[in-house]
């Protein structure tokens, strides 16, 4: 196992699959700029190496896959991508094609950009103690990080468009039910399950898996150039709410543990 950004993030390669391990569960795995350097370039490293044939995600622990970004590093002032790679995006992850299957092994709670992560894989595994969703809007942000377009993509718009409204999150088996992911097991054993069917992936000819990613994707050059308008409209929309009052209340009242006040404005 290779250990990188101060242990933060850890890549571990077993046969053919190369497992990548978010190592902050004191922070609930959050993201900051270290985790976005040692996930995005473990990726780099996956993708120089033909024996790596399938990829896996996952958190450190049994309680949190991702709790999204870290708000101290924001509050700070400070980025959560890697430094050089923005274009990368959240944990170094969400906004890159991957050439190689990649699956999200949610060991827990996996909201915000943690949902997004998962979002952002082609498979993926939880335990039952899984929990999906997207809360931005109880803050009065957006999941700017591909939430908000690959949600109505993956499961039916009704249900992602109650979720994106609602913010409610939903339980692993209710994930399960409605397509969000592929398979549901006990707590502590989600990574043996990933690895599982990343074996069952790997089995197979590696030109002939990733050409078929590919096609599946509509990715032209590297780019799944479906993305490349919605990725666009999200930065916009982003970047508008951000300066927004109800942005900045949001935060603000959860800090100090009350109900926000919305002003539309």
């Amino acid at each position: 196992m290779t250990e990188t950004n101060d242990s933060v993030v850890l890549v571990e390669r077993v046969d053919n699959v190369m497992v990548i391990t978010i190592n902050r569960p004191d922070a609930r795995n959050a993201v900051n700029s270290s985790v976005s350097a040692g996930v995005g370039g473990a990726l780099d490293e996956a993708a120089a190496d033909p024996e790596v044939r399938a990829i896996v995600l996952t958190g450190a622990g049994e309680k949190s896959f991702c709790a999204g970004a870290d708000l101290k590093a924001l509050s700070r002032g400070e980025s959560v991508y890697a430094p050089g790679h923005r274009d990368w995006g959240f944990a170094g992850f969400a906004a890159r094609y991957t050439a190689k299957p990649t699956i999200a092994a949610v060991n827990g709670t996996a909201l915000g950009g943690g949902t997004e992560l998962a979002l952002a894989a082609d498979l993926v595994v939880a335990s039952e103690n899984a929990t999906f969703g997207l809360p931005e809007v109880k803050r009065g942000l957006l999941a700017g990080a591909g939430g908000a377009f690959r949600l109505p993509l993956q499961i039916p718009r009704r249900l992602a468009m109650e979720m994106i409204f609602t913010g409610d999150p939903v339980t692993a088996a209710r994930a399960l039910e409605i397509g969000l992911i592929n398979q549901v097991v006990p707590a502590g054993k989600v990574v043996d399950a990933a690895m599982d069917l990343a074996r069952r992936i790997a089995v197979n000819a590696p030109l002939s898996v990733q050409a078929s990613k590919r096609i599946a994707y509509g990715v032209v050059d590297g780019v799944p150039v479906d993305e490349t308008a919605k990725w666009s409209l999200s930065d916009i929309e982003w970047e508008r709410l951000a300066a927004s009052e109800d942005a900045k209340e949001g935060p603000r009242a959860f800090a100090e543990k009350r109900e926000p006040i919305w002003k539309a404005r």
